[in-house]
């Protein structure tokens, strides 16, 4: 592999900056400068991309930004040096140069990009793509789209005011068998949708236990990192990825890999958030370094039907390879109907008889985006962002309700969920998955949270202030996101 020297990396760090200042509006409520009227766009003019952090799934955007005609990746930006410079060599040694950033404030100063696609750490989502929508430029943001709910929403509010394309990264939306397969629930093939399942059975092991804070890498800027974040010490031995797995970065696995399931689940009832939800689960099998939950159980009531999700990091039994299957899937989306059910994209009786696969070409959901920038049309996107920030918004709503809860012994769990049988059956078998794990519940409790009401238009909880202060976030200036957009 070729390496990027710090010469060289100054030299096209200089460049990037240029006469570029930071923009003025970005630490405000909007940019000050004024944003030129969205056009339809003819399909001879290139389309000029930058991907805004690729050091995990950032890489994929660019490979698939690069591979689209009409497309042209201008600019790369991420605050690891050695990760910038890296990429941005490789693409001069193919004849594809690209301009490198560390700070993308200075990045969306440049009027040559129409379009930036974010793939940092989740607590940057929300606040990165309100800036490049302020700043003129249409959005491609990954899952989730937020943080919180709050900033979520702020998202969708700034993609409407000005006008801008934003689309999420939840692909799934852009497979016509799963389009076909809700479609055919609805005609009523199969009764009435009595649960949606979404299941995240994923490996995670431990990411380990440190004694004392840990040295930040001299190529990291740690300040630019944490952005709206609060700076704390870095309490893991890991700085990239293992971010998922505490709450002042990252969302856990039910708004990691999760949020692909949830969003899935909710997608094929056709609904947009709870009036309640509560939450039971815990980090357990190991102690290290995390927060987030690696076993758990989020129940969302909408009336007539329940959207439940699982979140299990802990392997089929102790010392196994495989995960745990709920009717042959791990990670996707069972829907329970009356008179069957639809696991991934095959519908079975409910004595498991196959009834029907559902097929259909799956549409290229980064070509998606970018014909959708052409046309400016938001009905042409597959993953508007609305849909991203209420499927966030779900993950968030039970993570607000875990983090709220008090551990309890297994016959207070029980008790406290009796009246609700399809909630006491995904318990039974989180506590049968814990034992196989070795997992003793009377010495190690699992959590539960309360039942929280929930208003979805005003998307607030109902009566429970401390509820309501986890919609949001304490912000460290000046990487604010801004209650008026």
């Amino acid at each position: 592999m070729s390496t990027f020297t710090r010469r060289q990396f100054l030299t096209t760090a200089a460049l990037a900056a240029g006469s570029a200042s930071l923009l003025p509006g970005l630490t405000g409520c909007a940019t000050s400068r004024p944003i030129a009227a969205a056009r339809a766009r003819g399909a001879n003019e290139d389309i000029r991309v930058a991907v805004i952090g690729f050091n995990g799934r950032g890489a994929s955007h660019i490979a698939e930004f690069s591979k689209l005609p009409g497309v042209r990746l201008v600019a790369l930006c991420d605050v690891d040096s050695q990760v910038l410079g890296r990429e941005v060599q490789k693409r001069r040694e193919r004849g594809e140069p690209v301009e490198g950033y560390r700070d993308l404030r200075k990045l969306l100063e440049n009027p040559n990009i129409d379009a930036v696609s974010i793939a940092t750490p989740n607590h940057w989502h929300s606040l990165a793509g309100i800036w490049a929508i302020q700043a003129g430029k249409d959005v491609y943001v990954e899952k989730p789209v937020s943080h919180n709910v709050h900033e979520g929403r702020k998202l969708v509010e700034a993609a409407r005011k000005y006008q801008r394309i934003a689309q999420t990264g939840t692909q799934s939306r852009s497979m016509a068998s799963l389009r076909a397969a809700w479609a055919w629930i609805h005609e009523g093939h199969i009764g009435k949708i009595k649960i949606a399942r979404g299941l995240c059975y994923k490996r995670r092991p431990s990411i380990g236990k440190v004694d004392g804070p840990q040295p930040i890498p001299p190529r990291i800027d740690y300040d630019l990192w944490c952005g709206p974040a609060l700076k704390l010490p870095l309490m893991r031995e890991h700085l990239h990825y293992d971010w998922h797995w505490v709450w002042n970065t990252g969302n856990g696995d039910i708004g990691n890999q999760g949020v692909h399931e949830m969003d899935k689940s909710r997608w094929a009832l056709g609904t947009t958030l709870p009036t309640r939800v509560f939450s039971i689960g815990g980090r357990l099998g190991y102690v290290d370094d995390g927060e987030t939950a690696n076993t758990q159980m989020a129940v969302y009531d909408y009336g007539d039907a329940l959207l439940i999700f699982e979140v299990r990091g802990l392997p089929e039994r102790s010392g196994a390879k495989n995960m745990d299957q709920y009717r042959g899937e791990s990670i996707g989306q069972v829907i329970e109907c009356d008179g069957g059910y639809v696991a991934g994209t095959t519908a079975f009786d409910n004595d498991g008889k196959e009834i029907k696969k559902f097929t259909g070409p799956s549409d290229d959901h980064f070509a998606n985006f970018i014909r959708a920038v052409r046309s400016r049309r938001v009905e042409d996107l597959n993953a508007d962002i609305l849909q991203g920030h209420l499927s966030s918004a779900l993950c968030h709503l039970g993570n607000i309700s875990y983090r709220l809860g008090r551990p309890a012994d297994p016959d207070t769990l029980r008790e406290q969920v009796k009246n609700d049988s399809a909630a006491l059956e995904t318990l039974a078998r989180m506590e049968d998955h814990l034992a196989a794990n070795g997992v003793d519940l009377k010495k190690t409790e699992l959590a539960i949270g309360p039942t929280l009401r929930f208003d979805p238009e005003k998307e607030r909880f109902v009566g429970n202030s401390q509820a309501n202060a986890l919609l949001t976030r304490h912000y460290r200036k000046p990487f604010v996101v801004p209650e008026r957009v």
